[in-house]
C-alpha cells in the first residue's frame, strides 16, 4: 500500500506542477515550456512504470525490461524517421520551388 500511495502522490505532483506552469504562464517562451512539459511527462512515465506496473530489471527474468527497450527503440526510429521525412518534404516541396521550376522550364531550348 505504501508503494501505491507514493506513486499516487508523485503522479499528482507531476501533474499539478505542469498544470500550474501552463495556467500561470510561469515560463513565457513556448519552446522552453514544451521541453519542461516533456521532461515532466517522461518522469511521470517512469513513476507509473515503477510504482504501478512494478517494472524493474528483475521482473520476469528481465524480459519486461528487454521488451521496454525494444519498444523504445522502435518508437525512436519511427519518430525520427517521420520527422526526417516531414522536414525534407517541407524543404523540397515549398511553393517557391515551383516558381523557380517554371523559370527554368522557360529557359529550356
Amino acid at each position: 500500500m505504501k508503494g501505491y500511495m507514493t506513486g499516487f502522490f508523485l503522479a499528482v505532483v507531476l501533474t499539478a506542477i505542469p498544470f500550474w506552469l501552463v495556467m500561470d504562464k510561469v515560463i513565457p517562451d513556448s519552446r522552453t515550456l514544451a521541453v519542461v512539459l516533456l521532461i515532466f511527462g517522461a518522469i511521470q512515465i517512469v513513476v507509473h512504470m515503477i510504482y504501478f506496473l512494478h517494472m524493474n530489471t528483475k521482473s520476469e527474468g528481465g524480459w519486461n525490461m528487454l521488451a521496454l527497450i525494444f519498444t523504445l527503440v522502435l518508437v525512436v526510429i519511427t519518430l525520427t524517421g517521420s520527422i526526417w521525412v516531414m522536414y525534407h518534404l517541407n524543404t523540397n516541396m515549398m511553393p517557391g520551388m515551383m516558381h523557380d521550376m517554371t523559370e527554368q522550364v522557360k529557359n529550356l531550348p
